[in-house]
Parts: C-alpha cells; sequence; structure tokens
C-alpha cells in the first residue's frame, strides 16, 4: 500500500466560472486563489492533448476545514460532446454533500439550475440509522447526491 492523502475531485465544465458559483452559492464551498489559466507543453505533455488550455479554480469542500480537499473546476479551451450522465454508468458518478435537510437543499439546488434525477427517499442502514437521500444535477448535468443522517425514523 502507498502512503496517501486525499487532494481533489476535478470536475471539467462548460462554463467553469457558472459551476463554480453554483458550488459556492448552494453548497458554501470556498474559493481558493488563485484563479488557474494553464497551458503549454507541459499541460500537453501531462493530458496527452495537443494543445491542451484549460482555466478554473478550486474550491475548498465545506466542513473539512482550511486544509481540507478541493473541488477543482476547469474548462479546456476544447472539449468534445458528452452524452448525458446516468447514475448507472461505470466511472465517477456523483459528489455527495450531507445537509441538515434535503427538502430545503433540494430546493436550493433546483432554484439555482439544478434537475431532478431521482426521487427523496429514506432507507435505514444496516447499523440501523436512517438515510434521507436524493439524486439531483447541478446546472452542467453533473450528478449530486443529497443526504442527510438520523438516528431516528424522519
Amino acid at each position: 500500500m502507498i502512503e496517501a492523502t486525499f487532494g481533489h475531485v476535478n470536475v471539467i465544465a462548460r462554463d467553469w466560472r457558472a459551476l463554480a458559483r453554483f458550488y459556492t452559492e448552494v453548497f458554501g464551498c470556498e474559493f481558493v486563489p488563485p484563479e488557474r489559466d494553464i497551458s503549454g507543453p507541459v499541460l500537453e505533455r501531462g493530458t496527452g492533448l495537443p494543445g491542451a488550455a484549460l482555466t478554473g479554480a478550486h474550491l475548498r469542500l465545506p466542513g473539512l476545514g482550511a486544509n481540507g480537499p478541493t473541488l477543482e473546476i476547469y474548462q479546456f479551451a476544447s472539449m468534445p460532446d458528452e452524452p448525458a450522465s446516468a447514475p448507472n454508468q461505470p466511472g465517477f458518478r456523483h459528489i455527495a454533500f450531507g445537509v441538515p435537510s434535503v427538502a430545503a437543499a433540494r430546493d436550493a439546488v433546483l432554484a439555482a439550475g439544478g434537475a431532478v434525477v431521482g426521487e427523496i427517499v429514506t432507507t435505514q442502514t444496516k447499523d440501523r440509522r436512517f438515510v434521507t437521500w436524493t439524486y439531483l444535477t447541478d446546472p452542467e448535468g453533473n450528478i449530486l447526491e443529497l443526504q442527510a443522517w438520523s438516528d431516528t425514523a424522519p
């Protein structure tokens, strides 16, 4: 096993500023300066993409302190079209946020341009706690999970 610590999750956006604004306004993520504007031979070699150029920023995830991991939101100068995300596609599928009220957080996500994927549901886990959760998308179609945990049934 290698020694490791979690660093960040990367999201490639069609409009990185709008998507970063969504995550800061809805979930309280915090901008970590500086904005990134990267191009040149090192980026080309590292990504394997000739002519690669990107802009974006890191956002500190909420509730994890000043040195916690970040959500890296970048926009490449050139990007192919991609089919919409679905919960059952292989690969990374969603980012989850713990919230006090799934219904209230769902309303905030929808008001900020998100969309519904599934219903709000509650299930009891094997440790006898309850989790209420739902899947939504951010304004660019990336899947989000909102979840609230409780020791008692809602």
